[in-house]
């Protein structure tokens, strides 16, 4: 950030810092030395403090203009990158869901793994969780639907077991 201010800001517009206390110690001094009036001096200062007022409310305004373009382009960065890999992501869960899937049936078939029915559950959506349910026992449907309750709640999911359990 310093850099491109310096770069961008501070040096094509030649910005120096300058306090109203340094002004007036340097023409103090100039009308110590005879070398300028008092009164020159004073509207000296005046008139340097108010080019310097009005120079850095115009530098100010470019600033907030060129951080508001900044923000503006890094906002639809995020979102088109969001929105670029939930697309990816539920391709790839599409793709890979059916051989969980398979996975999961031979799974539970041999008796190996965890003993909830659904590996990796709370990452499905409806409608994988939906597809799932036809491979259960009722045992294991209770199950699913005592998980369901305590944690998504899932109406549409909920209704799905209790059909495969009537």
């Amino acid at each position: 950030m310093r850099d491109a201010l310096a770069k961008g800001l501070i040096e094509p517009l030649n910005i120096v810092m300058l306090t109203r206390e340094r002004m007036e110690e340097t023409f103090s001094d100039a009308v110590d030395r005879g070398r300028l009036t008092a009164d020159d001096a004073e509207k000296l200062v005046q008139g340097l403090l108010d080019r310097g007022r009005k120079q850095t409310s115009d530098v100010m305004g470019d600033l907030e203009q060129l951080l508001g373009r900044g923000r503006s382009r890094a906002e639809k960065g995020a979102k088109r990158a969001r929105r670029d890999s939930g697309a990816a992501g539920k391709r790839a869960r599409s793709a890979v869901d059916p051989a969980l899937a398979t996975v999961d049936k031979a799974r539970r078939a041999v008796g190996v793994g965890p003993s909830f029915p659904i590996l990796g559950y709370d990452d499905l959506t409806v409608a994988q969780t939906q597809t799932r349910l036809g491979e259960l026992s009722p045992a294991q449907l209770r199950k699913v639907r005592d998980y369901e309750r305590r944690n998504a709640n899932r109406k549409s999911v909920l209704s799905s077991i209790e059909k495969k359990l009537a």
